[in-house]
């Protein structure tokens, strides 16, 4: 990722050079003056088009994919995969070619790719499968725009090694260069989503792109006309301090010190946006500080000494780790600094330790090439791995552990640390198999001292700082109690898909069982009533979907209004609660992305729904943009009840979907859409599409539930659509009805406005 690191850091380090030193190397030392400046035009331009081109293309596969949180996971493993071919061609062409040759080689590489734009989806790439997403989408991402990120991942480490060959008097330290690349990278990130994205469409964006990849062009044969020449003679060319060869050990240690910030950059962003608040854009803010610590240590005075960062580290590990797994996140802002902060520190830490140990300039590719390899193997590692061998976010805890053990002086006095650790971590591993054979369930009273001895345990890691390993111990002990007991809550099941995390949960006193994706209740089903009787037969809907809800009216209203349903179908499935909606006559189809969804909801161990209503039901796995329009006839009310954590995915929003829709809805149907969310204002977008459709659309926002640990009961905002007021039966005169919102435009497959819709939800607060 090292190619587009972000940065605001100025080039003054250029600046010190006087235009009476370089006049007294050559008489074209004013020329020679400008050349680093214009090395640092050239790589901002490079990281510009780096950058931009990932959320590009990853808003490209959205109808195709939604907005999973592990796309981005993917994307990002793709992005370092390429980056680390694009530096072993860098590494090999300075390796085998001078400075000069390199240029010529590299701008025919340059001509090659030019051909192959503008970007898009390249053909061939259908439906994605249901197994495997992870190695489609990185194949998916390697046909498309394998070429040009290969080729501008190769332009940093190329453009930086032909400075250091330059001969120019600050050409000995190359690695300052990154000034540029981070304030390129840091233009496109906030760029995007702030600029790029509400006022450009994707096929502007493309075109956009390909112009500034022609100036790029422009920009590196002129650099290569630089290449070894600033107007130094060969005599004043600076000398590498150490050229000696770094040994197997040394170069080990880049690749872990590279490789834990990038997998720690993958596992926090996926638990913050899904654990904690799956916000909008909370995503760039991981890469940002990732990115930033960058900034702060590859420079010649860091913006924080490293001894102040080691120093810091235990302060926002200790409290982290008796609160990172498990547990409401009710003070959401406040967990996600601690998170944000702590690994901030642990990434600065490792790249601390990572920059001290540099090479010198004639083996900077090297470097690259090494710490690109790190990061590779941790991306890899946090994105395509864990999800396969953890049913949680797992990998987080692992990394910070990973990370505890580069701090300096970690293994001085190893036996004497060792023998202070074991029993606490025996003591970790007791609990485990306590927890593992009695599955026992903490009573919602212990909250309290539960919380008390967390507090109890990050003050005694916060004493034993001093002593890193005994610290690293009841760091793990912290780990191991908060991922095992939950007071209130005892888990039932935890699985992990390509698209999240869901956890089957029970209340202490087991009257009720939850269904968790991320920070979202997808569902509840009421066990045992006050007495605590088992409760028999099919449950009664709860959640969202309680009698009396907007749910159940909206339905009744067009079931009524229609003279009975024949066929329903339902876009998302949960825990199948909306089963339970229906009648006997009645045919209900459920379409489900996830299949960890599908295989919960069916199995009446963990809820009935299904089950009980309808077991018959046929579900169909798929993305509905795929999978509806697959299937046969009509259906007479379609559900659109699609979630991704707090987040329904954009591509089931656009004019295409609701085309799609009313394709396979019946002459008098309805479209019953759910758009409860904390981030979002999703309303005046169905309104705008509606109007555009010739439809009408009616709102109701519940605030009637009294809440979902009270009575289970969840308020929900729906909007229902039909053709006419008479389709939506009774609602049409008691529900508000929605009208245009003039002030935005219509969201499709190639413009979408989230950061409006954010804007319009924080407002109304």
């Amino acid at each position: 990722m090292h190619a587009y690191i972000a940065t605001v850091a100025t080039m003054s380090s250029f600046e010190s050079a006087s235009s009476e030193t370089l006049a007294s190397v050559n008489p074209r030392a004013a020329a020679g003056r400008l050349v680093p400046y214009f090395y640092a035009a050239t790589l901002f331009v490079s990281a510009l088009l780096l950058f931009s081109i990932q959320p590009m293309f990853a808003k490209m596969v959205l109808p195709r994919l939604g907005g999973a949180p592990a796309v981005w996971s993917v994307a990002m493993v793709f992005f370092q995969t390429a980056l680390l071919a694009g530096y072993c061609y860098a590494h090999v062409l300075g390796r085998l070619l001078s400075p000069r040759r390199a240029a010529l080689l590299h701008l025919l590489l340059i001509g090659a790719t030019a051909v192959t734009l503008p970007i898009g989806i390249a053909a061939g790439w259908g439906a994605p499968p249901s197994s495997r997403i992870a190695l489609w989408l990185f194949g998916l991402f390697a046909v498309s725009i394998g070429l040009p990120f290969f080729t501008l991942s190769a332009s940093a480490p190329l453009l930086q090694s032909w400075f250091a060959a330059s001969g120019h008097p600050q050409a000995e330290n190359p690695y300052v260069l990154y000034a540029a690349s981070n304030l390129g990278s840091f233009a496109a990130l906030f760029a995007y989503p702030v600029v790029i994205e509400p006022w450009l469409t994707l096929g502007v964006q493309t075109r956009i792109w390909s112009a500034g990849f022609a100036i790029l062009a422009v920009l590196v044969a002129a650099a290569a006309l630089f290449a070894g020449d600033t107007g130094s003679s060969t005599a004043t060319r600076q000398k590498p301090l150490d050229d000696s060869a770094p040994g197997i050990g040394e170069r080990a240690r880049w690749v872990v010190l590279a490789g834990i910030p990038s997998g720690l950059v993958v596992a926090v962003t996926a638990h913050i946006t899904t654990d904690i608040a799956a916000a909008p854009f909370l995503w760039v803010v991981p890469l940002a500080i990732y990115l930033l610590t960058f900034v702060a240590i590859f420079r010649e005075r860091p913006w924080i000494a490293h001894t102040t960062v080691v120093w810091l580290v235990p302060f926002a590990v200790a409290p982290l780790a008796v609160s990172l797994i498990g547990g409401d996140k009710v003070y959401w802002v406040a967990t996600i600094l601690l998170n944000l902060a702590a690994f901030a520190l642990l990434t600065l830490m490792c790249h601390g330790e990572v920059y001290a140990r540099r090479p010198g300039a004639q083996r900077l590719t090297e470097f690259y090439l090494f710490t690109s390899l790190g990061g590779v193997i941790g991306g890899a590692f946090a994105g395509l791995l864990a999800p396969q061998i953890f049913n949680g976010n797992y990998e987080y805890p692992i990394l910070i552990a990973a990370a505890l053990l580069c701090m300096p002086g970690f293994f001085t006095g190893a036996r004497k640390g060792a023998a202070e650790a074991l029993p606490w971590l025996a003591l970790s591993a007791v609990l485990v198999l306590v927890w593992w054979f009695t599955r026992l369930k903490l009573p919602a009273t212990l909250e309290l001292p539960f919380q008390v001895a967390s507090a109890v345990l990050a003050a005694a890691m916060l004493l034993q700082r001093n002593r890193p390993m005994r610290f690293f111990a009841l760091v793990m002990l912290g780990f191991t109690i908060t991922a095992f007991w939950r007071p209130g809550l005892a888990p039932i099941e935890t699985a992990r898909s390509f698209f999240g995390v869901h956890k089957v949960v029970e209340t202490a006193d087991g009257k009720a069982r939850l269904l968790y994706h991320g920070t979202t209740i997808h569902g509840a089903q009421l066990l045992r009533s006050d007495d605590g009787t088992s409760i028999d037969g099919p449950p009664a809907p709860a959640s969202y979907y309680y009698a009396g809800g907007p749910f159940a009216e909206s339905i009744g209203s067009a079931r009524t209004a229609l003279g009975g349903f024949d066929r329903v179908a339902v876009i998302g499935l949960g825990t199948g609660t909306l089963a339970c909606l229906r009648k006997s006559s009645e045919r209900w189809d459920f379409f489900e992305i996830d299949p960890e969804v599908v295989r919960i909801a069916s199995d009446p161990h963990f809820f009935k729904f299904v089950s009980a209503c309808e077991p018959a039901a046929s579900i169909m796995l798929g993305d509905a943009r795929l999978t509806l329009p697959a299937a046969s006839g009509q259906y007479d009310l379609i559900v659109l009840d699609a979630f991704s954590s707090d987040a329904i995915p954009v591509h089931l929003l656009t004019r295409e979907a609701f085309r799609g829709y009313l394709a396979k809805l019946s002459p008098h149907g309805v479209i019953l859409a759910h758009i409860s969310n904390r981030h979002l204002d999703l309303a005046p977008v169905v309104a705008n599409v509606a109007q555009s459709l010739g439809l009408v659309a009616f709102l109701r926002e519940d605030r009637a539930a009294g809440g979902i640990f009270t009575d289970l009961h969840a308020n929900a905002r729906v909007i229902v659509l039909g053709r006419g007021p008479r389709d939506v039966g009774a609602v049409a005169e008691s529900w508000t009805a929605l009208q245009p919102d003039l002030s935005s435009a219509i969201w499709t497959d190639d413009y979408s406005n989230i950061l409006g819709a954010m804007l319009r939800k924080q407002l109304a607060w």
